[in-house]
């Protein structure tokens, strides 16, 4: 991301990196970075009015289980009271709404990642077979049912049955449920997507390196993805190791 940023022209950045999630390679890629915990909301208000910061992007992630482990402050456990439903898109909503009062936006990171983002067409390793293809349409279907009820993203499905459906555990781990249930010979088909109206300016659906190694550790013969809404990391690491294996990766036709 720091990348992508510095390439289109962005000369100072001034970040928030969260122990126990953010790459400590950052530190030495920004102009200024602080280290705050997960739900430590006024300090990071207070430290991007201290440096005169306007708009912020989110990037990277926060793994699901730390929305229910922190230790919020004052500001965040008022904002927590609040909110009837608490998943992923009514926190960080909140977050972003926090920000706005202290006159910070919370603005789309897409202008810089579209480069990322691959839409229709998309393809790495061999093709899929018309069955496997049926696979991949079925599941698509059934993920954006599923993200439209704000229970995951996420589905695995092998011969038009559902093998594992996403919920709070994260993408990896519905795959490698998803994997073991397809037994030895594996050739399940995974599928993700972004759920409807998705607000772009956080929580933005990724898959990298890791993801595809969970794919192959377990057999599986696609993962396939909703085109122009999945940011696709570590393009040309996967391509190779795509290449050494009977597995694809594309964007749903």
């Amino acid at each position: 991301m720091v990348r992508l940023l510095r390439s289109a022209g962005v000369q100072k950045l001034i970040v928030v990196a969260f122990e126990g999630e953010t790459d400590s390679s950052l530190e030495g890629m920004v102009d200024e970075l602080v280290w705050l915990r997960v739900g430590q909301l006024s300090k990071m208000i207070r430290y991007f009015k201290s440096h005169g910061v306007g708009q912020c992007i989110m990037a990277g992630r926060i793994a699901p289980k730390n929305l229910f482990d922190i230790k919020p402050d004052l500001r965040a456990a008022a904002l927590l009271f609040r909110l009837k439903e608490k998943n992923a898109h009514t926190i960080f909503g909140g977050i972003g709404d926090e920000l706005k009062k202290d006159g910070i936006d919370l603005i789309e990171a897409v202008p810089w990642i579209q480069d990322i983002m691959p839409g229709e067409g998309f393809l790495m390793g061999s093709p899929l077979k018309a069955k496997q293809l049926d696979d991949v349409a079925y599941g698509f279907k059934l993920a954006k049912e599923v993200s439209r009820l704000d229970i995951g993203q996420s589905v695995v499905v092998k011969n038009g049955t559902v093998l594992a459906v996403e919920g709070f555990e994260g993408t990896d781990a519905c795959l490698s449920r998803g994997g073991q249930l397809a037994g030895k010979k594996g050739e399940a088909i995974g599928v993700k997507v972004a759920k409807l109206d998705h607000d772009m300016r956080f929580d933005i659906p990724c898959i990298g390196l890791q993801t595809i190694e969970n794919c192959i550790q377990h057999k599986f013969r696609a993962l396939a993805f909703e085109p122009g809404k999945i940011l696709l990391l570590e393009q040309e690491a996967i391509e190779q190791r795509v290449q050494k294996e009977s597995f694809s990766l594309l964007s749903v036709p």
